[in-house]
């Protein structure tokens, strides 16, 4: 009987369970191919980025609350100081040469890793949208 309780639990979590849309896992697994060739020399494998250098993606409340500073800091470059998790950080990313499509993946595995869990796609109308903050 014992068994029986634990194989419901077990497959009551399972239902429990957040899935994924197929298009925003399609999209981060893309992402995480452009993470690796264009980020992870600055933020890291883990996306915990380096002490006072490189601001950390993993678990980063800038990607929380600043989505559309993240996105032009991609699409456009950037420089000066941020705060993240309460750590300033003031260096300078330069622009990467993505496409809007490419910055949506990328935004989606970052948004998606390392503890992150932001199930709302990034599509690359949202990246088109994103003009450049004049200083």
């Amino acid at each position: 009987m014992k068994k029986i309780r634990v194989l419901f639990w077990v497959l009551g979590l399972m239902a429990c369970e957040e899935k994924i849309d197929p298009t925003l896992q399609m999209s981060i697994t893309r992402g995480k191919e452009i993470y690796s060739d264009f980020c992870v020399q600055c933020h890291l494998p883990d996306g915990k980025g380096v002490p006072n250098a490189f601001p950390p993606l993993a678990l980063s409340d800038f990607i929380d609350t600043q989505l559309e500073a993240s996105i032009a800091g991609l699409k456009y470059g950037m420089q000066g100081a941020i705060v993240v998790n309460g750590e300033t950080y003031n260096g300078n990313m330069p622009a990467q040469g993505l496409d809007d499509t490419e910055i949506a993946d990328v935004m989606n595995y970052i948004r998606n890793s390392w503890g992150n869990q932001y199930r709302k796609l990034v599509t690359p109308s949202d990246v088109a949208q994103i003009s450049k903050s004049e200083p």
